[in-house]
Formats: C-alpha cells, structure tokens, sequence
C-alpha cells in the first residue's frame, strides 16, 4: 500500500526539483561593470502613488550615474501625487513633472503616460520604471552597462520583491511561483518566439533607436499587460531582449492591501494568461484554464485528507497525506527563499484559494470590464470614464 501510496504522491515530488531553477540568480545584473556618461532618461508613469512617489523619486534622485533626468508623468491623479512631485522639482532640476493629458479613445492608461513621457525625454536611453519601486545608487550605472554589453534593444530587470503584510506573504508566493517557473530570465534570453518572453513592466531600458524602431508605447497603447506585450513585439520584429536579475539593486512592493492585491491581479491574470500564449485562439483559451488548474493542484491534497480523515475517502489518507506534507515543504521553501517566515508556507491552501477566486473574478471580467486606480475601460467603445482630476499646477 505504500508504494502505491507513493505513486499516487509522485506528482507532488516534481515541484521540488523546480525550486532548484528558482533559487538561480544567474544572469545578474551586478556582472556588468558600473559605467556613466550616456544621457539617461529615467520615466515614472503615476497615478494615485501619493503613499510612494516621493520614495521611488528619491532612490532616483540618489544614483552616483550621470548624466540623467527623471520625468515623472501624473496620470491625472486624483490625490496628491502631483502636488508631491511638484515640491520635490523645486529642489532639483534634473526633476520635470509633466501633467498627463486626457486619455484618447484605444488607450490604456499606463502606454499613454509612458508614451508622454518618452515624448517629453531629452535622454539616448530611456528607462520606464513604476512607483512601486526602489532604486540603489548604482542601479542605473549597472543597467546602462548591461544594455550596451549585450547589445539588446529592450533590458528588463527582476527585482526583489518586497512581501510585507499577511495577505502579501500569503498571495504573492502563488504568483511569483508560476511567473518563476515559466519565465526564468535563462529561458526568456534563449527564447526565439514571441510567446516565450516577458519583460517587468517595473524596469524596462531602451536605447532611444530601438525605442523607436519598436513603434514606441503606441504600438501596445490597446494592451492591459503592456509590458508581456512589449516583450512579444521586440522578439516578434527579431530584436533582442535581455533579462536579469537585480535583487540587489532594486526592490519593489507591488501592493500593500488585500484589496490591492485582488484589484490588480485581477487585471492583469486572465489577459496576461491569455496573451502569454500567443495568438493561438485554442491556447488561449486554455491558458487561463491551465492557471485554475495550478490552484487545484495545491488544493487537492489537503482537501482529500480532510475528506479522508472525516470518512469519506479513507483508501486516500496515505496518498493524501504525503501529499500534503511535500506541498507544506515546498511551499514552506518558497515563502523562505521570499525572504517570509516559513511557517507561512503551513497556510499555503489559504493562498491558493485566493488566487483560484481572484482568477475567477478575472476570468468573469475578462477584457470588457477592466479596472485600475478608479478608471473602468469598455473594450467595446475604446473609452475610460474616470473621476476628474484636482486642478494642480505642474510643470510641463
């Protein structure tokens, strides 16, 4: 009996081999040698970020690279987030904020403010990086090294994730897992189809030519996941991507609350999953099918032994439960090398569970409905209505 016991747990040993490819940090991009002297244009899209813009600016601010210029764009915030960056231009000019314009009719949010700011960039390489994130000194100095040394047209960055909260410990594991295993920067850099690259939307540099043989951020202007699909254009065209590992150069936190957390997975899950795939109509109908099915995965070996335990399935209570015990091990693994408690990965089902409903809830929504900082898009008409922003003076 145990031996079949064993066999029936077998599925539950191969994910443990894959903590092997997760816990490489190699290509890094620490190995290429700091340099300076190319003029950089460092672009932060911004919408409601008051509780973080003036952090991401600061680290910015702070680098030892030179020369360069930040551009923050407000995407016609409705808090105070360009009256934060405005204080903060007044005390260094290598600071502009720019006041995002009404959104035009095909657009997303995010393209449109980057497309303003790379408008508004004087800079040979321009740098797309989010609020949610935090800049070390040498940062630039290394990234502007490495797009040169590999000669890429776009270089994407994997930061250290910052996971703070409970929530945080208990949901973002379960994203990064299948993100980890399904685009190791190793895999990513080998890949010569679209549909096996991605880049972080959190650092994407681009020289200032390949920017533009590219089609700029207008050419995924109608893209939810702009930055998958940025990836996709750049290998598509057969230029070259590059992405490394920078965990200790940079670090982001993504969301902060639970609400956040199933805001903004839910509007990126079910597209992301869908365009991941490619242009396929029958893989992209499985692909977020194939992401559901990941959760049930984890689920169903606690679940059968509480169904065996309780008497309804006796003959899986060994089955059940090594399984159960290598998924509390792997997961226990995954939440320590995230740098959280490992008893967190005891709660794994918890997580789990979340994910299943937020990709639901994702699924339901699909691209006719989609959500972000209180604008709601309608694919079918290519509008956003949102709130109006506060009259605050900016720069232009």
């Amino acid at each position: 009996m145990s031996t079949v016991a064993w066999l029936a747990a077998l599925p539950w040993v191969a994910p443990l081999f894959g903590i092997v490819r997760l816990a490489r940090s190699k290509p890094s991009l620490s190995d290429a040698p700091p340099v300076t002297g190319i003029p950089l244009s460092v672009i932060i899209p911004a919408r409601n970020e008051s509780g973080q813009i003036e952090t991401v600016i600061r680290s910015v601010l702070a680098s030892t690279y030179t020369p360069f210029e930040v551009i923050v764009v407000d995407d016609r915030s409705t808090d105070d987030t360009a009256r934060k960056v405005a204080a903060l231009a007044a005390t260094d000019t290598r600071l502009r904020l720019v006041a995002g314009r009404e959104l035009p009719r095909g657009w997303y949010g995010k393209p449109w403010a980057c497309q303003q700011g790379a408008d508004a960039a004087t800079g040979d390489v321009l740098l797309f990086t989010d609020a949610d994130t935090k800049h070390h000194p040498d940062l630039l100095s290394h990234a502007v090294s490495m797009l040169r040394q590999s000669k890429a047209d776009l270089l994407t960055v994997a930061p250290h994730q910052l996971v703070v909260s409970f929530w945080e410990r208990v949901i973002m594991p379960q994203v990064w897992v299948m993100l980890g295993i399904r685009y190791h920067p190793d895999s990513v850099n080998a890949a010569t189809r679209p549909w096996g690259v991605i880049a972080n939307g959190q650092f994407m540099m681009f020289g200032r030519a390949s920017y533009s043989a590219i089609g700029e951020h207008a050419a995924v202007k109608s893209e939810v996941v702009e930055d998958l699909a940025m990836a996709q254009r750049v290998v598509g065209l057969g230029r070259k991507l590059y992405f490394v590992f920078g965990y200790d150069l940079m670090e982001t936190r993504m969301y902060q609350t639970l609400g956040q957390l199933i805001e903004g997975w839910s509007k990126n899950v079910f597209i992301g999953s869908r365009i991941s795939l490619g242009r396929n109509p029958v893989l992209r109908f499985l692909a977020p099918i194939g992401m559901a099915f990941n959760a049930v995965f984890w689920l169903a070996p606690p679940l059968a032994l509480v169904a065996a335990l309780l008497g309804y399935a006796t003959p899986l209570l060994l089955p059940a439960a090594i399984a159960t015990v290598l998924s509390l091990l792997f997961w226990s693994l995954i939440s320590f090398g995230m740098q959280v408690p490992a008893w967190y990965g005891l709660i794994y089902p918890l997580g789990a569970s979340m994910f299943l409903w937020i990709m639901a809830r994702s699924a339901w929504r699909g691209t006719r409905r989609v959500e972000w900082r209180g604008r709601v898009y309608d694919e079918t008409t290519g509008i956003a209505t949102e709130p109006a922003p506060p009259s605050t003076p900016v720069q232009g």
